[in-house]
């Protein structure tokens, strides 16, 4: 592309996806820190943030009890935290597996290879980076 410019980038505080600057957010980009009113609105929700804290913790932990090569499914978090109801947590689970991506303490793969968590679409496994090494 000629000319093509980059654009500067942020996680989602919430949900880990990628949030690409916008013309409109040019006064207060420093400020933006949600991709969507949903994610706004579960910042402000205290039983939604304790979902979110139980589900990444269920995910350190699931990935701390494996080889350090080996992969979870995100779907293992959910069953741990929501019992019956964890389908529901499906979405809250992969946002908490980006979470960990964005902080660099996971890699999400589909079919053995690592892909860009915000446009994953489908079954996806989190592992631990390459070199990784717990961390005290």
């Amino acid at each position: 592309m000629i000319g093509a410019v980059s654009l500067p980038t942020k996680d989602c505080a919430v949900c880990g996806r990628t949030i690409t600057w916008r013309k409109r957010w040019e006064r207060d980009w420093d400020a933006v820190r949600y991709c969507s009113a949903a994610c706004r609105r579960r910042a402000g929700s205290a039983r939604a943030r304790s979902v979110d804290a139980e589900l990444e913790s269920a995910l350190e932990a699931l990935l701390d009890a494996r080889a350090v090569t080996s992969s979870a499914c995100p779907s293992e978090a959910a069953r741990a935290v929501g019992g019956e109801g964890w389908r529901e947590l499906m979405e809250p689970a992969r946002a908490a597996a980006r979470r960990m991506v964005a902080a660099g303490r996971a890699e999400i793969t589909q079919r053995g290879a690592v892909v860009d968590p915000s446009t994953a679409r489908g079954p996806v496994r989190v592992r631990r980076p390459a070199g990784w090494s717990a961390r005290a």
